[in-house]
């Protein structure tokens, strides 16, 4: 490479980083406090035209994000565990909107069928681990034992101890292996955790959300709590920390954990330059095209407005 095309490289590279930084003002260290927002900010709204604002600008650093996984290779595991009613899903969708979809996979697996209580606890979830280049987002995951299992008694005690001893060896395993492994845990108050089943339980539209499951452990906070307490003790490791969520109003959530995960990725601005595209070919002026009444077309019901 000559000097003066390093140079450029050096220059674009110190750009980025610099246009990061200037991005990222007020993010969390990652050897920091891993409570990514907390205090009585966390209970106030935000106004819309902001919050929409901020989240647009945010998007488009995660498009950035994934292009350069794309291009390195890489490859990110993202975990979102929390109480029902947090805010995963919400949160979750506000990541996944503007990425490709083909790099991207959401996964959310539900109980495991007959074969696979026979396998190796791990074994359902290493089948969804990323490709190169691949995102992958768990709604709940492997920590599962450690928290409904453990509450429910879905597990027995011994696989519940094998659990906690042999989970922070298997990340490891993923991070040596070359992954990304980010953890986050939403926390929600029992106040407004109750809040929210109330209003799916009164509207229709979002009444499938409120599952037996959770009305059964709508029971049990303080069990929940206790488990939980004992899942970040024994999980919480270097190669892999947990980073909790104050997640009482969901849109300070989305904003708080957006930029606290791009602090995470050493991402680089690598989008494509914009494509100038050439004159389309001209049409075949001897094919006619079938007339219109020949189709089935949807009616415009809003025609009026």
């Amino acid at each position: 490479m000559s000097h003066s095309r390093k140079d450029k490289t050096d220059t674009d590279h110190k750009q980025t980083q610099k246009q990061k930084k200037k991005f990222l003002p007020a993010l969390v260290n990652a050897s920091a406090s891993p409570i990514v927002n907390s205090g009585e900010a966390s209970l106030r709204k935000l106004k819309r035209k902001f919050y929409e604002k901020e989240l647009i600008r945010q998007q488009f650093e995660l498009v950035k994000m994934q292009y350069w996984l794309q291009k390195s290779g890489q490859r990110l595991v993202i975990i979102f565990e929390g109480r029902d009613a947090a805010g995963k899903g919400g949160l979750i969708q506000r990541i996944i909107q503007p990425l490709n979809p083909r790099g991207v996979r959401l996964v959310a697996l539900g109980k495991p069928s007959d074969v696979e209580r026979t396998q190796w606890y791990f074994q359902r979830y290493v089948a969804h681990l990323p490709s190169a280049g691949e995102i992958v987002i768990f709604d709940r995951s492997w920590y599962n034992r450690a928290g409904v299992e453990r509450v429910m008694r879905f597990c027995s005690d011994r696989e519940y101890w094998e659990f906690l001893q042999s989970c922070p060896e298997f990340e490891r395993m993923l991070v040596r292996s070359g992954i990304i492994v980010l953890k986050y845990y939403l926390s929600v108050s029992d106040r407004e955790q109750e809040r929210r089943f109330q209003s799916r339980a009164k509207d229709p539209t979002r009444r499938w959300k409120l599952s037996e499951m959770d009305l059964e452990t709508r029971k049990r906070w303080v069990e929940y709590s206790k488990v939980k307490d004992l899942m970040l003790e024994h999980t919480d490791i270097p190669e892999a920390r947990w980073y909790q969520i104050e997640s009482n109003v969901k849109q300070r959530a989305h904003l708080n954990c957006i930029p606290h995960l791009l602090s995470l990725i050493p991402y680089e601005d690598v989008i494509p330059p914009a494509l100038e595209l050439p004159p389309r070919p001209p049409g075949d002026q001897d094919y006619v095209r079938p007339p219109r009444d020949a189709h089935i077309f949807l009616p415009d019901l809003y025609a009026d407005h």
